[in-house]
């Protein structure tokens, strides 16, 4: 088994969490030598703000439980992958290593922003990816 899987099933029963509430389902878990110090998913529709994304609640609670904004030695478990806000955000934040499931082919940071993340910060792809996939193609089937 990948090392990274136990950690992007948590991300994706955030992911889950987030269905359920009719967010669009993307779930965090933020990772710091190796203890989980935040989960957390898309809270737009609860909160009514469109800037409350998995990422950015998570990147907030990490840094709320080090003390500090830099979360430097933390790897960032997310389904999906970033918006360009958010990569921005965790590019801010000084990541160490973004691991996530699925591309976006329409928001997603790669397309529109694929220098937006800190130029130190290791990129991994493709983790439990049909997982995730579909998670978010069941969310926006029910949605039509």
């Amino acid at each position: 088994m990948n090392p990274h899987e136990p950690y992007m099933k948590l991300a994706l029963a955030e992911a889950k969490l987030a269905f359920n509430k009719d967010e669009v389902p993307v779930g965090v878990v933020v990772v710091c030598r190796g203890r989980i110090i935040a989960r957390a998913h898309n809270l737009t529709e609860t909160l009514n703000d469109v800037t409350a994304h998995a990422e950015m609640q998570a990147i907030t609670a990490a840094a709320a439980t080090l003390g500090g904004k830099y979360l430097q030695d933390c790897t960032v478990y997310v389904t999906v992958e970033p918006c360009v806000m958010c990569a921005g955000a965790l590019g801010w934040a000084q990541i160490a290593t973004l691991v996530y499931g699925t591309t976006d082919e329409k928001r997603g940071y790669s397309h529109y922003a694929p220098t937006a993340l800190h130029p130190k910060t290791t990129v991994v792809t493709g983790i439990l990816q049909e997982e995730c996939a579909q998670l978010m193609s069941g969310f926006f089937k029910r949605k039509r």
